[in-house]
């Protein structure tokens, strides 16, 4: 639904961050009636900026939700609320229509967007695709879940403007009308549950990216992951596949497909569309690292080509593109001893793809909040690569006692308070030529206000030492 009309109907936007505040002020600037409610106190606040609420008369509370929020026609809820929250299971017991900021922003967007989401690998495809376009002469606006809210870059589209929209399932699970005119799938693994309730609700959540799309829309996918792959019939719209093990060629060539792209024997990256096959790259000439980064540069290839961007323009983007912050992000080498940042890996399928990005040698801290959803079936999904590849285990956070108690029986496990001390240690475990990989495999709340701050304190107690 494009340009919809708002005037004089009531939204209350339940959290004031950066998506709260963006999409609050874009719907009173369309003459929405606006009320912004946070339950955090204002001075807790990072994106949070009174007076300038105040200048675009907005209404606004914090530190508490009043009855008020109830006065509306539609709420805009925060990610961070649970859709089974009682906040809003009031407001539906009410009739008011529960919605998430993309969607509100999708009314105002007259831009193609390429939605981006998946259990990992999101925000690097993301931004990736973003260059790739941007190098191709493209006015592009990479925003959602990196960097920029979707609803704040509304008012600078233009007609050369391409969206790249990075969403989540906590977005997607509200969504009614949003529509875009690529969705990627990139993977599917348990995460999540504790907000959706079941991997069934999350998979369903991850879905409604593609629920909108037409027969003149693409939905991306890769046909490696096994959750993705026996439902892709179901897809709506035109039907791109990307792969990456042996068998991904036979398997994707019996797709009905718009366009593939997959790994040959050689290592060589092919596009192929109407049976023409157009070599990219070797996937040794990415410079980001590991086969994860070969799955998403694949669903970043597929996803510009349908806007033209020529292979040579790809090829030197994926020689040149040096990855995302926080994801297995180079820090610093001292005395031979590389370190790096992978605060992003909040879950045992990250861990697993930095741990294999790495030969051996690893000196690895990890930890963080405990999750009643992890158990022994995510210790075991790594135990292999820890065995083969960790030389010793620094623990941290909640988690710490359950990992020495795990992990223990095949490996070195010592346990720290804090990351700091942890950072001091691992350069007194790790020689020339081991590699000192921060890689938590848990969320960072225990701790931290998010993985962002907890990579940026990695970061800034390795340059300390």
């Amino acid at each position: 639904m494009k340009n919809k009309t708002v005037e004089n109907i009531g939204f209350t936007v339940l959290g004031a961050g950066r998506s709260g505040s963006g999409i609050a002020k874009l719907l009173k600037k369309r003459g929405a009636r606006v009320f912004l409610s946070e339950s955090s106190p204002a001075e807790n606040l990072l994106y949070f900026d009174p007076e300038d609420i105040k200048s675009c008369n907005i209404d606004y509370e914090t530190g508490g939700n009043s009855d008020r929020v109830y006065k509306s026609d539609y709420i805009i809820a925060s990610p961070g609320i649970p859709y089974k929250a009682d906040i809003l299971e009031k407001a539906r017991a009410k009739g008011i229509k529960v919605i998430s900021e993309i969607e509100a922003a999708s009314w105002f967007c007259n831009s193609p967007v390429i939605a981006i989401t998946g259990t990992n690998g999101k925000t690097t495809t993301t931004v990736l695709t973003g260059e790739l376009l941007k190098n191709a002469g493209y006015d592009v606006k990479v925003c959602g879940n990196v960097g920029l809210a979707f609803s704040e870059v509304i008012n600078e589209l233009n007609s050369n403007s391409v969206v790249v929209l990075e969403v989540s399932s906590f977005q997607l699970e509200t969504i009614d009308c949003f529509k875009p005119h690529v969705s990627l799938l990139l993977n599917l693994s348990s995460d999540h549950i504790d907000w959706h309730g079941t991997f069934d609700n999350y998979v369903n959540a991850k879905f409604k990216i593609n629920k909108n799309q037409d027969k003149y829309d693409y939905v991306i996918y890769n046909s490696d992951d096994s959750n993705l792959k026996i439902k892709s019939h179901l897809f709506n719209g035109r039907k791109c596949a990307f792969g990456f093990s042996e068998s991904s060629e036979e398997l994707i060539e019996n797709e009905d497909l718009e366009m593939r792209c997959f790994v040959n024997g050689n290592g060589d990256i092919i596009y192929e569309k109407n049976n023409i096959k157009e070599v990219i790259t070797n996937r040794n000439e990415i410079l980001i690292k590991g086969s994860h980064n070969v799955y998403n540069s694949m669903a970043s290839i597929l996803a510009v080509k349908i806007y033209n961007v020529t292979a040579n323009i790809i090829m030197k983007t994926l020689k040149e593109f040096p990855g995302v912050e926080h994801r297995i992000e180079p820090v610093r080498e001292i005395n031979g001893v590389k370190y790096y940042n992978d605060s992003k890996a909040t879950n045992y399928d990250s861990l697993s793809v930095a741990l294999e990005s790495f030969p051996g040698n690893i000196v690895l801290i990890m930890g963080g909040k405990i999750s009643p959803f992890q158990g022994v079936n995510d210790f075991a999904s790594v135990d292999i690569l820890i065995k083969e590849r960790v030389k010793i285990i620094l623990a941290i956070g909640q988690s710490k006692e359950d990992i020495k108690k795990y992990f223990g029986k095949f490996t070195d496990v010592v346990l720290f308070e804090t990351l700091e001390e942890a950072v001091n240690a691992a350069g007194k475990f790790a020689i020339k030529d081991d590699t000192v990989l921060f890689s938590p495999g848990y969320k960072s709340f225990d701790m931290f206000s998010n993985f962002e701050h907890r990579g940026s304190e990695f970061k800034k107690f390795v340059n300390k030492i």
